[in-house]
């Protein structure tokens, strides 16, 4: 088990960040953001979208849609917001088991996955520290989330 914990002092701050880890993923990643309402998740996962794309498109929030797909050149990213499901088997009808194997996923309330968590996955905890800044802490198991952060801030 790995923990790293960055001070992200604003939006921008978050968003290099998740450039910055952007083109370390590959498919079979998985990144669990943690935090409460309005902690960060999504821009995060937004800018780490974008970052991807060749052409930065508009990336919206899953919150109603659940799962929003994108085909980039690093392969499928799945966008999950799981806050509206109330049993873990809902993750498993949308799809998500055979997504952790195949695509890079972001996956907001990870909570709601229970058991269904990955081994080897990132979890990426925001917390609310000022207006505009965040802490993360970064914790995991398997050499992946080491190499994936190595080098960065």
């Amino acid at each position: 088990m790995f923990s790293r914990t960055v001070t992200l002092p604003s939006p921008d701050a978050t968003c290099a960040l998740a450039a910055a880890l952007a083109p370390r993923l590959r498919p079979g990643d998985v990144l669990l953001l943690q935090g409460g309402i309005g902690a960060g998740k999504t821009h995060f996962a937004r800018c780490l979208i974008q970052t991807l794309q060749e052409v930065p498109e508009d990336v919206p929030s899953p919150t109603f849609t659940l799962v929003q797909v994108y085909d980039t050149p690093a392969g499928e990213v799945w966008h999950a917001d799981l806050y509206r499901l109330s049993d873990p088997d809902q993750c498993v009808e949308l799809g998500l088991l055979d997504a952790f194997e195949t695509a890079i996923c972001l996956i907001e309330w990870p909570d709601r996955l229970a058991d269904l968590v990955p081994p080897g996955a990132l979890l990426l905890d925001f917390s609310v520290t000022g207006d505009d800044s965040r802490t993360l802490t970064l914790r995991g198991c398997g050499p992946r989330g080491p190499q994936l952060l190595e080098g960065l801030a």
